[in-house]
């Protein structure tokens, strides 16, 4: 494994400095993403096989500069998609509601 979603054991990132009392989600929508996750896999729409091989899909770049449920929602998006159980326009659709409930 090499790719840079196995960073474990690469030279060249820094050391991991974590946050002294960190919280288990910094913000209500990594509380959301958690709770649709554990509802996908609870209704066997995906399974962690297909998960991570979304994520390894992620472009490095944005692999890099995205947050741990970044990720989670990048492959939420994907395997949603992929599978059928959503369609672009819909995804496209709720992106815009939620840009608009922030403004």
């Amino acid at each position: 494994m090499d790719g840079i979603h196995d960073l474990g054991g690469m030279h060249g990132f820094g050391p991991i400095e974590p946050e002294i009392s960190e919280p288990v989600f910094h913000a209500e929508w990594e509380r959301r993403m958690f709770g649709l996750m554990m509802a996908a896999f609870a209704t066997k729409i995906f399974n962690v096989d297909e998960f991570r091989h979304a994520i390894e899909r992620m472009a490095p770049s944005e692999y890099l500069t995205t947050s741990y449920y970044e990720h989670w929602l990048h492959c939420l998006e994907q395997v949603m998609l992929e599978k059928g159980e959503i369609k672009r326009a819909e995804l496209e659709a709720a992106w815009a509601r939620t840009a608009g409930e922030a403004a």
